[in-house]
């Protein structure tokens, strides 16, 4: 009997500590009522939010790798806003750094049970590097219940350390940022997009300690957007980039990046490491060049087979792997990112002959240009060719892409171009509009009560290269079933068939597709009168802005004219047509129209997006016209027996 009450207690005293412990961590009603506020305050997705945020810097000196470190920590106290929540924190890390400490805690201050993963970080499922990723699953049970995150990060070499932002996944109360930068260290905090955020910055000097701390605050700032198509971050959130120009050891100056000559420096130390080995791929070389009559000729043959037989694979944004591979590993492993397919493209070229660079290159992604030497600069690696004095830049990753020709993500970005000690800077050249041409010609009539006849689409520019390259990696018994569903545009309504296409392994010229048509229940029939309807395409019917808050980016410039001319039986006449419409402006050329010639209807589209990008202060006068393009899609044409 003693045994059974002594029992008693135990379970009791245990049931009461749980009690005890969780009332410690439950939301009381000042954490509710901070959650409500915070749900009010910041946009109503959010479901979580960062009440404090600080991030403190400090930098020291390690002598046996006569590296500047640094030292990074991150607390942040985050706080639900809704009944439940399940997010996931997590950090990247590579070679170049480390993770000390990666804890989450109970707002009493002790460890949750949270599993902490670790895990190679991989892109596309398939190429592996050094980069890993640290995260856990976060829930959170009730409105107002907090965690706590510590992050302690050591990264080995100061250069990898290229900015800080003031925004973050989640809405944040108040930010903190502390920078300690000691008398040795040359460092420059350059402020991008501040403009129009209330960032208060101190700087103290702490003479015993020979430095100077910088401290920046920022209050009630929103969570990154989630819009896609939207400019890079560089372009929009308010951030520190991170400028390492010298530090002084023993009285003397060691030079980081002061200049874009030390950043082109730094990148050739890293390709001089590389022992390039032509000798697997002398005789593919030679294979693509013996007959071929002219120089740009050889070249093209290589800069397409790089693209043809070399699988590109990306690496994200930011990860720390500037040295290319060498040219002969991809060549045998027929994969590479732009760094070896580029690496792969010079070596072929220098082997038959050519002077042959390398390339670095930040995509329109990014907001910099050279002017501000830092590892962020660019994300990107291509290859150029210099015949007779002109410089042709090659980007084999850009599948299908005809030489002299560049996708939009590059057209108009400063280069750095090898050369020698010394280095060349060159904007790749901007692209007209007309060159992304899209030609779109329906010829159809009435039979019964359906619309048939046939459809030409031609394609040049960066929508013929898509399009080739989908096509291309769409297995042969299936090419036919899925341009059928390309072309019907998965309407089930519209049959294709009798496709024709232009020679699809020429990238050269543009990609031409016809085909037959039928189409159901575009047209109804009420006594003597018919309803038709006459779009198809329905060309940016999805584009509207109401509730955006970005830029919209396209991914290319375009030119878009598509005309359906529609016969009508002489025993019809047409009655009114829709209004045409049209919107014009420095980015953009919008035009719609309708005409009556004879006993036919021309029914005209042009679209110009002239600069890729349509911006939010013209968001008001694309909606309007928006509006009025979706109702004329779905105007119906009306004929009436005569």
């Amino acid at each position: 009997m003693k045994k059974i009450v002594l029992l008693y207690i135990l379970i009791n005293n245990l049931f009461s500590v749980i009690i005890y412990a969780q009332k410690k961590i439950e939301p009381n009603d000042t954490d509710i009522a901070q959650a409500v506020k915070l749900k009010e305050k910041f946009d109503e997705k959010d479901n979580v939010a960062i009440i404090k945020s600080t991030e403190n810097v400090t930098f020291n000196f390690n002598k046996k790798t006569e590296k500047v470190v640094v030292n990074h920590k991150i607390e942040e106290d985050l706080i639900n806003l809704d009944e439940r929540a399940d997010i996931q924190k997590y950090y990247f890390y590579d070679g170049q750094s480390k993770i000390l400490t990666f804890n989450i805690l109970y707002k009493n201050k002790k460890r949750t049970g949270f599993r902490i993963e670790d895990e190679a970080f991989t892109s596309q499922g398939l190429f592996h590097n050094d980069s890993r990723v640290k995260y856990v699953n976060i829930d959170f049970p009730l409105k107002g219940y907090k965690y706590k995150s510590i992050l302690k990060e050591r990264i080995t070499d100061i250069k990898y350390f290229t900015k800080l932002y003031f925004n973050d996944e989640y809405p944040i109360e108040n930010k903190k940022i502390t920078i300690v930068i000691p008398n040795w260290l040359n460092l420059e905090l350059k402020e991008i997009n501040f403009k129009g955020y209330d960032i208060k910055k101190q700087i103290t000097t702490n003479p015993k300690q020979n430095s100077k701390t910088y401290t920046f605050t920022l209050e009630d700032i929103p969570a990154k957007s989630k819009e896609e198509s939207a400019p890079g971050p560089t372009y929009i959130y308010p951030h520190l980039l991170i400028l390492p120009k010298s530090y002084t050891n023993n009285t003397k100056e060691n030079i980081l990046f002061k200049e874009t000559k030390d950043l082109y420096n730094w990148y050739q130390s890293l390709v001089k490491e590389l022992k390039n080995e032509n000798e697997p791929f002398k005789n593919t070389v030679l294979d693509l060049t013996k007959n071929a009559k002219t120089d740009v000729e050889k070249i093209k043959n290589i800069y397409y087979w790089v693209q043809d037989n070399i699988r590109y694979i990306a690496f994200e944004d930011g990860i720390a792997g500037f040295k290319p591979d060498e040219a002969v590993n991809v060549f045998q492993k027929k994969y590479g990112d732009c760094k070896g397919m580029a690496n792969l493209t010079k070596q072929m070229l220098i082997e038959a002959g050519f002077d042959s660079r390398l390339v670095w290159i930040g995509t329109k992604r990014i907001a910099y240009d050279y002017s501000t030497p830092n590892l962020s600069v660019d994300n990107h690696m291509i290859c150029a060719v210099i015949i007779n004095g002109e410089i042709t830049f090659l980007d084999a990753t850009e599948k299908y892409n005809p030489f002299g020709e560049y996708a939009h993500r590059i057209q108009g970005k400063e280069a750095l171009i090898e050369n020698g000690n010394d280095f060349i800077l060159k904007k790749v050249p901007e692209l007209n509009y007309e060159f992304n041409k899209e030609i779109i010609n329906y010829t159809l009539k009435l039979e019964g009560e359906e619309l048939t006849g046939s459809a030409t689409r031609n394609y040049g520019g960066e929508r013929r290269t898509e399009l080739l390259y989908t096509i291309s990696n769409i297995k042969k018994d299936k090419k036919d079933k899925s341009l059928k569903k390309y072309l019907s545009r998965d309407n089930t309504n519209i049959t294709v068939s009798n496709i024709k296409t232009s020679d699809l392994n020429n990238r050269e010229s543009s990609l031409e597709l016809n085909y037959s048509l039928t189409i159901k229940n575009a047209v109804s029939i009420f006594d003597k009168e018919l309803y038709i309807n006459l779009d198809f395409d329905k060309e940016f019917s999805s584009h509207n802005f109401k509730k955006r808050k970005l830029d919209y980016i396209f991914s290319s410039k375009k030119k878009i004219i598509s005309t359906t001319v529609l016969s009508v039986p002489e025993t019809y006449k047409i009655l009114e047509l829709p209004k045409n419409i049209a919107l014009h402006t420095d980015n953009y050329d919008l035009e719609v129209t309708f005409t009556k010639n004879e006993n036919r209807i021309i029914y005209k589209k042009k679209f110009k997006i002239k600069k890729a990008i349509i911006k939010k202060i013209d968001f008001e006068s694309w909606n309007t016209f928006n509006n009025d393009l979706v109702k004329l899609y779905n105007e119906q044409i009306t004929l009436i027996k005569k």
